[in-house]
């Protein structure tokens, strides 16, 4: 099966005709001068005939568009649900004509972190797997869930989803999405920033003398021995983990998979977080593995064809 599979992010999209587990060709597009959905479906339409050309192929062969979008999304009816201040027409457009019209296909959209799930369930660190929470640390945390082998969405599509915004600190900082003290807040790439300048001793740390403060940067000087990053670090660190106990209490997976650029750091995170689950995670029948995720930039893209067969199983099987 082959599919036209596209990852809408905030600041650029790839586009990537995929077959099975392989991706035939893809090219990706900046889009940080474009202001609304609107104005980035010519650009996806555009784009997608360079791959097409450059994987000498024709769009009838693909079974189906299907757009990864940075948002709350319906596959059932191919309408964007709600944003986080990201494409904030995308709720008013109709998506499934627009692709009928502009690309003679089918239109299937899913958020992104669940796209990241599946193909990592399909073809990544969880491959084989039944019972995944995934949880995605970048400028944002997001997550999504597998749950005897089906992806769960719940009645108002926010079923696993809303990981980055379970709270974890009832008098912390004011989140983007309204409430207060949310995961993301406290140790997302957005808030990283606004943690470390209102950290005691940051003006002689030498994260003040970086532009941005990243995690890049972060580990980075913690890794050096700066005082300040290894005590930012290590509260990033301690909400991680205590989300993913959280995560596991709730969803009861057996694997609980990270990616993002985060992961970069993946010898620092991974066996933190996975002592902390050891400890205090109530899991009596085992011990849940903490992993971090293989396909990279790759894995939403992948997601396309389990999404279309109903799954990774049936993906598998089929």
């Amino acid at each position: 099966m082959k599919a036209i599979s596209v990852d809408l992010g905030g600041t650029h999209a790839t586009i990537a005709l995929v077959e099975d587990r392989n991706i035939l060709a893809s090219e990706i597009i900046g889009l940080e001068r474009v202001d609304g959905l609107a104005a980035v479906l010519p650009l996806l339409v555009e784009g997608t005939n360079r791959v097409m050309s450059r994987a000498a192929a024709d769009r009838s062969q693909a079974s189906a568009f299907v757009l990864c979008f940075c948002g709350l999304s319906d596959p059932a009816t191919g309408r964007v649900v709600s944003t986080n201040r990201k494409y904030d027409d995308a709720t008013r457009i109709d998506l499934p004509a627009w692709c009928q019209r502009e690309m003679g296909l089918p239109f299937v959209i899913e958020n992104d972190a669940r796209m990241a799930l599946l193909g990592e369930c399909y073809a990544g660190a969880a491959q084989g797997e039944t019972d995944v929470v995934m949880v995605t640390l970048g400028t944002g945390i997001g997550g999504a869930v597998l749950m005897n082998g089906k992806v769960l969405r719940g009645k108002h599509i926010l079923g696993g989803n809303l990981c980055g915004h379970i709270p974890v600190d009832f008098n912390g900082r004011r989140c983007t999405c309204g409430a207060i003290g949310c995961a993301e807040a406290e140790a997302g790439g957005w808030s990283l920033p606004l943690v470390a300048e209102s950290w005691p001793g940051f003006a002689k740390s030498a994260l003040s003398r970086e532009p941005t403060v990243s995690f890049r940067s972060l580990f980075e000087h913690a890794t050096q021995g700066d005082g300040v990053a290894l005590a930012i670090q290590e509260r990033c660190l301690r909400i991680w983990a205590t989300l993913t106990t959280g995560l596991i209490h709730s969803f009861d997976p057996d694997v609980v998979v990270f990616g993002g650029g985060v992961l970069a750091s993946a010898d620092v995170i991974v066996p933190y977080i996975q002592k902390h689950v050891i400890e205090y995670a109530w899991t009596p029948w085992g011990k849940v593995r903490i992993k971090p995720a293989k396909l990279g930039s790759r894995a939403p893209l992948l997601g396309a064809i389990p999404l279309l067969t109903g799954g990774p199983a049936a993906a598998l099987s089929g």
